[in-house]
């Protein structure tokens, strides 16, 4: 996601333009200059009048959910990255598209992973575990990287540490 915001993809040609073009490099142009309060609008509106016209579930419409989990991660709010992320993955996971699901949820995780409270960094992680569970079942890319995986687990281990050290009365 990061190379479409930076350029590094070919431009449309005028007939394969999306109607959502001008609006998109707009969004993009807001990224590279920092401006995150306003991609996020620009991104939010754009995917509003996208998901309206070419449905949510539209290669298009994914992409730009993906670009506002990336702008929200930048922003500084990586629940919002994460729900966002974990919801395109489960909806490439949903129309078949192994490879998407998984590019969509190393987003989830890494959004998931600058989530500082520890007892929402387990909800979260609850959430992404069990669709990563699901993917990893299926074969395709998950289950060639176990290891990413595992390490999600270890992280649940210390949240779960760090989660019950906060609950405990101070000592005295």
């Amino acid at each position: 996601m990061a190379e479409a915001v930076l350029g590094d993809t070919p431009p449309a040609t005028t007939a394969d333009a999306s109607p959502f073009a001008e609006q998109m490099a707009q969004v993009n142009e807001a990224v590279k200059e920092g401006r995150t309060t306003e991609a996020t609008e620009l991104a939010e509106r754009t995917v509003a009048q996208a998901s309206s016209v070419l449905g949510l579930e539209h290669p298009e419409v994914l992409g730009m959910r993906e670009l506002a989990a990336y702008i929200a991660y930048l922003g500084g709010d990586p629940e919002r990255a994460f729900a966002l992320a974990l919801d395109v993955a489960r909806t490439h996971h949903r129309t078949r598209d192994a490879e998407a699901a998984y590019g969509s949820l190393h987003g989830a995780a890494t959004a998931w992973r600058a989530v500082r409270d520890p007892a929402l960094g387990l909800a979260l992680g609850r959430d992404l575990l069990a669709l990563w569970d699901e993917l990893m079942a299926e074969g395709g890319p998950a289950a060639e990287e176990a290891e990413e995986l595992e390490s999600a687990r270890a992280r649940m281990d210390r949240l779960t540490a760090r989660a019950a050290k906060s609950t405990e009365p101070p000592a005295g």
